[in-house]
């Protein structure tokens, strides 16, 4: 089978005919139509991510696809099916044999493509803001990074739990976006004073920041009290420090926040809230934002359009192209 590979760290990926794999017992082999891109697959390529694989190794953190086998002692899911999965490296290729327990049931009426962009993207902010962050309705939501994959759905989210959502991008063509998401208000990062337009809005009572840099630094400072700050990312390259002496004053929550640890510590926490979107997913009211759609031998490419900021919503890698 066909997989771009990660072949030397800091390196464009290498398409590489590899052994297609077999399920092993508590697996199933994945016919893999689709992958979405994620900044954590920039990082792994430069080998700053949290995990660091063996290589060559082929990336792509989630998947969709349809179960084409099944390992020993798989018994809730059958071959034929359509699943997505967030497998964390290994989407980048035609097949995948995946752990039975991550791979999820996707609905008939989603696209391969949709359901590609959908568990990590919606996933992150539907946890983040639910499960972590108690957003209440009526609450203001600051979303940094409002256009990104992540932030997109932060301000889709944040608007259908009832709150007032404040967007943050860069440039107007960006805004538009986050605006066609549901959000209440538009900042633009490049001239705003961020703390001083927020503030002027009435200050945020929930931060969803997965930028960090100055703007986290700004958006702390124009926090009400006991507002709950999210830092699930570091974009801008820079990681805040927070002082401790600002938590204090305004009995403020900074939480630490990572969703894939999930997966092992406590992956109920991710299929409750998988259940919760699918069917919001079924009702309409979901509906993920996909600015550009690559064949496989162009992953590279769709690498770029994330490092440049160019894509807005998810990139996503289809691999019968």
């Amino acid at each position: 089978m066909r997989a771009m590979q990660v072949t030397e760290l800091g390196k464009p990926l290498e398409m590489r005919d590899v052994a297609k794999p077999d399920p092993a017992p508590g697996e199933v082999l994945v016919r893999i139509e689709a992958c979405g891109l994620n900044f954590g697959d920039l990082l792994i390529v430069k080998g700053t991510y949290q995990e660091k694989p063996a290589l060559p190794a082929t990336i792509g953190m989630e998947l969709s696809g349809t179960i084409e086998a099944l390992g020993e002692g798989v018994a809730h899911l059958a071959v034929g099916q359509r699943v997505a999965a967030y497998s964390g490296f290994g989407g980048l290729a035609e097949y995948a044999a995946l752990r039975a327990e991550i791979c999820v049931p996707i609905p008939d009426e989603m696209t391969a493509v949709d359901a590609a962009a959908f568990l990590i993207a919606y996933g992150t902010s539907h946890v983040g803001l639910d499960y972590k962050a108690a957003l209440k309705p009526g609450e203001r939501l600051l979303v940094l990074g409002a256009s990104g994959g992540v932030g997109l759905t932060a301000v889709e989210l944040g608007k259908l739990m009832g709150a007032q959502v404040i967007a943050c991008a860069r440039g107007p063509e960006k805004l538009a976006i986050a605006k066609e998401a549901g959000a209440d208000h538009l900042l633009d990062s490049e001239t705003v004073d961020l703390r001083a337009a927020v503030k002027a809005l009435g200050g945020a009572d929930v931060v969803y920041d997965p930028v960090g840099g100055d703007l986290f630094d700004a958006a702390l400072r124009a926090c009400n009290p006991e507002a709950r700050l999210l830092p699930l990312g570091f974009a801008s390259g820079t990681v805040p420090q927070i002082p401790a002496n600002i938590l204090l004053v305004k009995n403020l929550t900074v939480i630490g926040y990572y969703w894939g640890g999930y997966m092992r510590v406590n992956p109920e926490v991710l299929t409750d809230s998988f259940e919760v979107l699918f069917e919001w997913y079924r009702q309409g009211k979901l509906r993920p934002h996909v600015s550009h759609v690559l064949p496989l031998s162009q992953a590279n490419e769709g690498l770029e359009l994330l490092r440049s900021r160019q894509a807005t919503g998810k990139v996503v890698i289809q691999t019968d192209g």
